[in-house]
């Protein structure tokens, strides 16, 4: 298991016992320090406050943990997901249906490897979303299984 998921199995009934939803977790290194993010999120948004007491509780439990998940130091930092959230989760994409979303996919449909749209349906093996080519709206379906990543975004 690596130091992600040992995070988010930690992070995650924590959040839950709090009113939040766990919606990421990275941990990266940027030049010579190490970061540890977690984004939270409930329906009606995360604040300041919601952010400061998760850190808090997280960063107690981190610590209380043998063997240390991070034995060097990093700093930990506690955010929402922001206007661009993940949709990890099948969940996370039915709840997505009627809004804006990028597709990032494994290869290439219709040759392209990622689409910009309005999520019109979700099924048990794939999506429709309705993108914009050239002046027409169109509905694409895409296959699960072609889909590397995807989130919400932000129509211009």
């Amino acid at each position: 298991m690596n130091t992600v998921e040992k995070v988010r199995e930690i992070s995650r009934p924590i959040a839950s016992e709090l009113g939040y939803e766990l919606v990421d977790v990275d941990y990266l290194k940027e030049g010579k320090n190490w970061f540890l993010r977690l984004y939270i999120d409930k329906p009606e948004g995360v604040d300041l406050d919601d952010c400061a007491l998760f850190s808090e509780k997280i960063g107690e439990r981190l610590d209380a943990v043998e063997p240390d998940p991070i034995p060097h130091a990093y700093y930990l930092e506690v955010s929402s997901p922001g206007a661009e959230k993940p949709l990890r989760t099948e969940e996370d994409l039915k709840n997505a249906v009627g809004e804006y979303i990028h597709v990032k996919l494994h290869g290439e449909i219709k040759g392209n490897d990622a689409y910009d749209g309005t999520l019109k349906e979700w099924h048990e093996d794939y999506i429709v979303i309705t993108i914009k080519d050239k002046t027409k709206l169109k509905d694409l379906e895409i296959e699960k299984k072609h889909i590397a990543k995807a989130r919400l975004a932000i129509e211009f």
